[in-house]
């Protein structure tokens, strides 16, 4: 019988931070405190429907949206996961409207974080896919606890960013810089296992976008024949696109950087920035797509470069195969 040593997540981290000497090892603790709170939210979404953790909480987010009883839950599991490890200044999430502080009686840290504890939650109770998404920074203030200064970096600084996706399997996948890793649990023994090494968007990848069309009428002219031009293979040589939307930007994201295409939430009438946090959505999936060769954008320039004003900003996003985000900030800026 064959056997081999399987590359768990915690091995894979400490091999990448070998190769930087000067690492102190406080980075690979947030990443693996990451890791076990994936794992524990995990669970909980697992075993949703024997639990009473599905429906409404009964209250609104910061955003004015329904808070999910797994919100709920998957928000203190983030904290309570990273609060304590010395390795953090602060956190912020999105379900809460100023940054979170590190409780006095533990250490601080160099590094900030920003997560979306679940996002999708919208599809809980249908049982998709949903997931939850992180970003870290270097903090960039004096002193030792963190400011609104030190999350208010544009996605350029950004030092890892990654997600979870609660599937039919659970993915963590994430980068720091030097290539996109994805990692799937292995619920017998409790790891996270390599099993996407080095992921790439594929070239030219599948003809497919994935936007939430029932805004049709709401988009500008310009958005609408962009999608009218999809559909008719404008972009990908004569070849029609397909609509493949899921409606949770976690699993919109993963299929789109395994399969390639192109993922869009555009601006519309009403929210003339988009939908999506910049923070907690936009700037960590532009690193990844990045990572993996491909294209992030805003309409009009990219993603990484946007220099946020507030905490929970807002932007227009386009990522996926670099030709298609290519084609149509092209197509934009020429009215559509």
């Amino acid at each position: 019988m064959t056997s081999f040593a399987p590359i768990t997540l915690a091995r894979h981290i400490l091999d990448q931070e070998r190769l930087y000497p000067e690492a102190s090892g406080a980075f690979t603790n947030v990443l693996l405190d990451v890791a076990l709170a994936a794992k524990v939210i995990s669970r909980e979404v697992n075993r949703a429907g024997l639990a009473d953790v599905l429906g409404d909480a009964g209250s609104e987010n910061v955003h004015g949206e329904d808070v999910q009883k797994l919100d709920v839950i998957a928000d203190r599991v983030m904290y309570k996961a990273l609060d304590h490890s010395g390795t953090l200044a602060c956190m912020g999430s999105e379900e809460h409207a100023e940054l979170l502080a590190i409780p006095d009686k533990f250490p601080r840290g160099e590094y900030v974080i920003l997560y979306d504890p679940l996002d999708g939650s919208s599809n809980i109770d249908v049982n998709v896919s949903i997931g939850t998404i992180f970003s870290l920074h270097r903090k960039i203030t004096d002193g030792s606890s963190g400011r609104m200064q030190d999350a208010l970096q544009p996605g350029s600084k950004q030092v890892a960013a990654g997600y979870v996706l609660y599937g039919s399997s659970t993915m963590l996948v994430y980068t720091t810089g030097s290539g996109v890793y994805g990692f799937t649990l292995d619920p017998e023994i409790g790891e996270f296992i390599l099993s996407h090494p080095e992921i790439r968007i594929p070239r030219p990848g599948a003809p497919t976008y994935s936007i939430n069309e029932g805004n049709y009428g709401r988009w500008s002219p310009a958005q609408q024949g962009v999608v009218n031009g999809l559909k008719r293979g404008d972009a990908t040589n004569g070849t029609p696109c397909k609509a493949r939307y899921i409606g949770s930007m976690v699993a919109d994201i993963h299929r789109t950087l395994l399969r390639g295409g192109i993922f869009m939430y555009p601006a519309q009438e009403g929210r003339p920035d988009g939908k999506l946090r910049l923070l907690y959505e936009g700037s960590p999936m532009a690193m990844l797509i990045e990572q993996a060769g491909g294209s992030a954008s805003t309409g009009t320039m990219r993603i990484l470069d946007v220099k946020p004003e507030y905490l929970h900003q807002r932007v227009p996003v386009y990522m996926g195969s670099a030709h298609m985000v290519d084609w149509v900030e092209k197509r934009l800026d020429q009215g559509g």
